[in-house]
């Protein structure tokens, strides 16, 4: 399933990012919340970080997998590990963004 983001400005279109995982749950929460304002992670980022610390594959791999390049599979990691442990330890809501699944290109 394809997902992507438009963002307005310049630079290349976007490329479609190939998801093979959707979550169930979508929000978890610390137990009391230390912030209300929540974490968002994007699907790409949950996926990259799924392929490869969870599954063990090699960026390589996993950016075959999601049809992106390698480099943009180290900045999901990047971004969505980053995003994990501000949650974690600044004990905010994490909240998988629900994911676009529109064909238009």
């Amino acid at each position: 399933m394809p997902w992507w983001r438009w963002r307005g400005g310049r630079g290349r279109p976007r490329r479609p990012v190939w998801l093979n995982y959707v979550p169930q749950v979508r929000v978890f929460a610390p137990r009391p919340p230390v912030s209300p304002e929540p974490v968002i992670l994007l699907p790409p980022e949950l996926e990259a970080m799924r392929l490869v610390d969870l599954e063990g594959k090699t960026q390589e791999e996993a950016a075959k997998e999601m049809k992106v390049s390698r480099g943009t599979v180290w900045r999901l990691l990047e971004s969505g590990r980053r995003k994990v442990l501000t949650a974690l330890v600044e004990g905010r809501p994490l909240v998988i963004e629900e994911g676009s699944e529109s064909s238009e290109t």
